[in-house]
């Protein structure tokens, strides 16, 4: 996957939205005003920022040591580093980060969701 098919992919779900709030080079894609995935496009190798459950947080980062990290600049427990021009299977990399936007629509409000769901 490089830059431009992950920009694409992360913009492809619903209300999804591309935001420069750090510095220009560095994309946050962000659903309901919440993040779910941030890279610095540039970047090479290329990585994104993802939301992931605590427990497969771990997981992943033992199945895959290198390749998935703790979330560099976040909260580790919650969010990991993935090197998206590595090693790692395409599919694998978009799951992750479907399941990253899954998590974060899930903690909107309800009457956010509800808004989502209709778009």
């Amino acid at each position: 996957m490089d830059p431009e098919q992950l920009r694409s992919f992360c913009l492809s779900f619903n209300a999804a939205e591309e935001d420069f709030p750090f510095r220009p080079e560095i994309s946050v894609f962000k659903v309901g005003g919440r993040m779910f995935a941030l890279s610095w496009m540039d970047g090479r190798p290329l990585k994104v920022n993802l939301k992931c459950d605590p427990e497969d947080a771990i997981r992943l980062r033992g199945e895959f040591p290198g390749l998935i990290a703790p979330g560099y600049h976040m909260n580790k427990r919650h969010w990991n580093t993935v090197t998206v021009d590595a090693e790692l299977p395409g599919r694998l990399v978009r799951e992750l980060i479907e399941d990253s936007y899954d998590l974060v629509v899930a903690g909107l409000p309800r009457a956010e969701r509800l808004r989502l769901d209709r778009s």
